[in-house]
């Protein structure tokens, strides 16, 4: 079956607010359905879904970090999308802070663990359930995972986000590979800072100058910007982009 233009069947994890937001709302707007996810925020992932253009969307809730509930996320999804699932954008993620030199080493090691299980085990969970839904059903589905930038550049107050996002990107790629023969392509985008409701404090605090001059444009991108290269991704003429980190940052960081 191949992967039609608008009108598909679309899950995106942590969507409550923030990035995951304005991806399922650029999907929406392109006639696609779209099952919001969230773990604890019910209002705001209420609020997205009202917000959404078109009908057919849903609510769906679960710690993706628990292999059930990430199990029944996915089932609920497809079950309210009208049984199948197209495209799956990981979104949910982690990043509370903890510097090596400062944190106390049970807090520390309680940290690694919630980032890797959301961040990583969590993206591997919900990848494999919705690949095999999609393998099942013969549809060419795709598959975008949101990275970091701090994957490559490095995250000295939160190592554990920096790492777990760099092994998104790798299994990104194992999965690239494993899937291509069934039809299904997987790419990640690596963000640099964007405006969101959890960073808007460091944009207008006395290190937002020095973050906005990361980027040689004096800015920090958009929401709406990141989920526009989600959508490409996902989008039937992004097949060959399979196996993709695109880099989203404003020049902040150039890989070589």
């Amino acid at each position: 079956m191949n992967l039609p233009a608008s009108g598909r069947s679309v899950l995106v994890t942590g969507a409550s607010r923030g990035l995951g937001r304005a991806v399922a709302r650029a999907f929406a707007a392109n006639g696609d359905r779209v099952a919001v996810h969230y773990g604890s925020r019910a209002d705001e992932a209420r609020a997205t879904l009202e917000s959404l253009d078109g009908p057919g969307h849903v609510l769906v809730s679960g710690d993706l970090s628990d292999p059930a509930a990430a199990e029944s996320v996915v089932s609920g999804a497809a079950e309210g999308l009208g049984g199948r699932l197209d495209v799956l954008v990981n979104n949910a993620a982690v990043n509370l802070p903890h510097p090596p030199a400062t944190t106390p080493y049970e807090e520390w090691v309680a940290l690694w663990q919630r980032h890797v299980s959301v961040n990583l085990l969590g993206t591997a969970y919900v990848s494999q359930l919705a690949a095999r839904r999609m393998i099942a059903a013969g549809t060419q589905g795709r598959i975008v995972n949101i990275g970091s930038r701090g994957a490559f550049r490095g995250e000295p107050d939160h190592p554990a986000y920096g790492a777990t996002k760099a092994a998104v990107h790798a299994l990104g790629q194992s999965l690239a590979v494993a899937l291509a023969p069934h039809g299904i392509a997987v790419a990640s985008v690596a963000p640099g800072f964007f405006t969101t409701e959890r960073v808007a404090p460091r944009l207008t605090g006395p290190e937002g100058p020095a973050i906005l001059a990361q980027s040689p444009f004096g800015r920090v991108a958009t929401p709406e910007e990141i989920a526009a290269a989600v959508l490409w991704l996902a989008s039937p003429a992004a097949e060959w982009a399979s196996g993709t980190v695109l880099d989203m940052n404003g020049a902040s960081h150039l890989r070589t």
